[in-house]
């Protein structure tokens, strides 16, 4: 019943919330210069004002702000995102297509960073804690503040230069081989060996940020006074660490991944721009090129959503990390 009562309780916040980056996204995008009419109608070699405010009535810019906002509202509780004027398709239509694509690329670069983030930390730890293999700590902080200190489109584009254009290992661009009609799994093959680079170069950041999280993390709870009585009744420092020590210093890191995992949404624009991976973070570069708002507001939305329901599922991880963690605490 705690569980029902909490989920009722955050999704109903959850709705407020989206409610208001809706309305406050709307506003910002009609804040933004450039005429969506004008674009079109000089696109089509035309001039004409008719014609141009022809183009504004069918897609309801001739009317009031507020009542373009409130039908937009009232659209998004029907589940209707609008129609881009750009593709002539429904906007929801469009995300649909293209949002499997950006949820994998963020599903395994989440798992990369965290997994190899925290595997690095928790190494790093250990070895400064043993004072055994010091320089590993050293070298394993040293990597990971170059990461973090690299810009994500230069990295990736270094990527590309080394592994595409010079070594000719893995492909550039693209989600799979345009024309090679591959099934089955050659066809997994093909689209693992084009997820490598994209996923690599969004996890680097995120994966420097864990690994400095979890041995901070780690070496705070070290020197508790819990873990100092099990080294003195002579428990040995592996065992010490695994029972003990993990459990309690990964909270901070559950904590930073829940935001960080909402933060991926953005670093994919980046990663799927370079790489021409055909997500909603490419879909939301185009649209914004092309001033075509209903297309933008849609994939606003649609990351908006997204965070809050990663936040709330870390909040149910804390649960499973820590059982003594009541939910709604």
């Amino acid at each position: 019943m705690k569980l029902i009562s909490f989920l009722i309780a955050r999704l109903g916040k959850a709705f407020f919330v989206i409610l208001g980056v809706v309305v406050f996204n709307f506003l910002l995008i009609r804040l933004a210069p450039g005429d969506p009419a004008a674009i079109m109608a000089g696109e089509a070699a035309s001039s004409d004002p008719a014609y141009l405010e022809q183009l504004r009535q069918q897609f309801g810019f001739d009317q009031p702000l507020w009542m373009q906002l409130w039908l937009y509202v009232k659209g998004i509780l029907q589940l209707d995102l609008g129609f881009s004027y750009r593709n002539n398709l429904p906007v929801l239509d469009l995300i649909a297509e293209r949002l499997p694509a950006t949820l994998l690329l963020m599903a395994l670069a989440f798992v990369f960073s965290l997994l190899v983030g925290g595997l690095l930390g928790v190494f790093a730890a250990r070895s400064r804690y043993t004072n055994r293999h010091t320089w590993l700590d050293s070298l394993i902080m040293s990597v990971s503040l170059i990461f973090y200190a690299t810009p994500l489109f230069w990295l990736s584009l270094l990527m590309v230069i080394l592994f595409s254009v010079t070594l000719g290992w893995l492909p550039a661009f693209g989600m799979e081989s345009v024309g090679a009609g591959l099934t089955g799994w050659d066809r997994v093959a093909d689209i693992s060996a084009h997820l490598v680079l994209p996923v690599v170069s969004l996890g680097c950041f995120f994966m420097a940020v864990y690994a400095r999280l979890a041995r901070a993390s780690m070496l705070e709870v070290m020197g508790m006074d819990f873990i100092k009585t099990a080294r003195a009744k002579g428990v040995p420092a592996g065992q010490v660490i695994r029972r003990h020590v993990m459990r309690n210093a990964m909270l901070p890191v559950v904590t930073f991944a829940g935001i960080q995992l909402g933060q991926m949404a953005g670093g994919a624009v980046l990663a799927e721009t370079v790489f021409g991976w055909p997500g909603i973070g490419r879909l939301m570069f185009d649209a914004l090129m092309q001033r075509d708002y209903q297309l933008l507001l849609g994939v606003f939305l649609v990351t908006s959503t997204m965070v809050v329901l990663f936040n709330l599922i870390t909040d149910l991880v804390y649960r499973l990390v820590d059982p003594r963690i009541e939910l709604g605490a």
